[in-house]
């Protein structure tokens, strides 16, 4: 039930205005002068402020001011007498929802509140909506602590308050997009736009007009005026994924809208101006590319202002475990609309920690949903992973990398040092989940890591 707060001095007209307001169904509160309704704000939780103009001590238009530091996008509707109008545009000039001359029929009252009430429930629905979305794509939340994700964090907080070019390489399921998204969230344009396109999901014709639209007419087909990707994307951000896929031709028109800042519509002769971000991905080198022919090296030069490398999943062991716990917490409280807890057993563990991830972050996040859904038990079993993870013979000792002189104590303790360090990278340093890992006991793990200096 929403709340009404009626601010005037009169002695009996806030009571029948509170008996009005009741009857559609809302809740009304009262208060005598303004510094009574500060009071009231901040003890009560308030949906509309309906305040006379003239009282005495603090009038409704400095209460209004009051009320707006603590709440700005607070509805507040102020009454008036008709020789005070000056009064009431002054109030709307300062950030009035509307203004209501005395004397006024109850229904004008209640279409002015019933209004808005709801314009203020969309603006708090999308602020919900922004912090839901920041908070999703905020970079403290991409999960890693190896030291080739901080380098990665430390680029994304120097860069992303900028309206610098970044460019992101990197496989393919490393999670390029992400990081693209957490660059906007965290950005001065969070507040406008991300638009994304796929440079490798559209014909070279399709995508010239996905990108900069095209006028009525331009083509067969082309019945009415469709605005392009940029111009979406103005005062936001444009993520043009598989950048490096794109053909010669689209690498000109992309250079010149980075250079002009202006873009033409397909079958249009009037420059239209657009302000945009540009993030790019793309799983190609392309300083490789460049010296092949196959990207334009202005272009490049264009896109490499701030570039990021995301590191392969093998090449950043250390995070597997931390990965492993977020996906399973995620997909274990879908299953049937309960929360299931689960846990990554030893074993299984073991198994995914030496797996070379040729798919990255997204092959595992994968394996764990199926992993999650095909296990019976509290824990994911061995038995629950893919055929292939169980069949992965990296865990075999390599003897031909061993040197002929190598002595066997020598490369017995570098092999210990290797699996403790390994077990402990896989329990985020718990001793007794690492032991058990090792299948030895927590004193006996304690005494190793003193004698290695781990």
């Amino acid at each position: 039930m929403k709340t009404i707060l009626i601010v005037d001095d009169e002695k009996n007209y806030p009571r029948i205005l509170a008996e009005v307001i009741k009857e559609e169904g809302f809740l009304a509160i009262t208060a005598s002068s303004a510094l009574e309704a500060i009071e009231t704000f901040r003890s009560e939780s308030v949906d509309l402020i309906l305040t006379d103009v003239m009282m005495p001590g603090m009038n409704g238009i400095e209460l209004m001011e009051e009320i707006k530091k603590e709440s700005p996008d607070l509805p507040v509707l102020v009454m008036t007498a008709h020789g005070s109008v000056e009064k009431a545009v002054e109030a709307m000039q300062k950030g009035a929802y509307t203004y209501i001359l005395k004397p006024f029929d109850n229904d004008t009252l209640i279409a002015h509140i019933g209004k808005a009430i709801s314009i203020h429930d969309i603006v708090k629905e999308n602020c919900i909506l922004r912090e839901a979305i920041t908070s999703q794509y905020n970079f403290c939340n991409i999960i890693g602590k190896s030291q080739p994700m901080q380098e990665l964090y430390s680029i994304i907080r120097k860069a992303a308050p900028t309206n610098a070019t970044i460019l992101i390489e990197g496989e393919s399921g490393t999670g390029k997009e992400l990081v693209a998204k957490s660059i906007h969230y965290n950005s001065l344009r969070k507040n406008e736009p991300l638009i994304s396109v796929n440079c490798t999901a559209l014909s070279e014709s399709l995508l010239e007009s996905e990108l900069f639209g095209h006028e009525k007419g331009a083509f067969t087909g082309a019945v009415s005026l469709k605005k392009g990707r940029f111009e979406i994307a103005h005062n936001g951000s444009l993520f043009l994924d598989e950048v490096g896929e794109l053909p010669m031709s689209m690498q000109v028109k992309l250079l010149r809208v980075l250079q002009e800042k202006t873009i033409e519509r397909v079958g249009g002769t009037t420059p239209v101006k657009v302000d945009f971000r540009l993030i790019a991905a793309t799983n190609r080198n392309l300083e490789d590319e460049v010296k092949r022919g196959n990207f334009r090296e202005d272009l490049y030069y264009r896109l490499n202002v701030v570039r990021t490398v995301m590191p392969p999943l093998r090449e950043r062991q250390e995070d597997i475990p931390l990965l492993i716990n977020h996906f399973i917490e995620k997909y274990a409280g879908e299953i049937d609309g309960k929360s299931n807890h689960k846990e990554i057993s030893p074993d299984a563990a073991r198994l995914l920690f030496d797996y070379p991830w040729p798919g990255n972050v997204r092959e595992l996040e994968n394996v764990i949903e199926r992993s999650v859904i095909l296990s019976t038990g509290s824990q994911i079993m061995p038995s629950d992973l893919p055929l292939k993870m169980r069949k992965h013979n990296v865990n075999q000792l390599q003897l031909d990398g061993i040197p002929d002189n190598a002595g066997l104590y020598e490369t017995l303790a570098a092999v210990e040092k290797r699996m403790i360090q390994r077990a402990m990278s896989m329990s985020d340093n718990v001793q007794t989940k690492a032991a058990e890992i090792l299948g030895i006991g927590k004193s006996g793990l304690n005494q190793k890591l003193k004698k290695y200096g781990l």
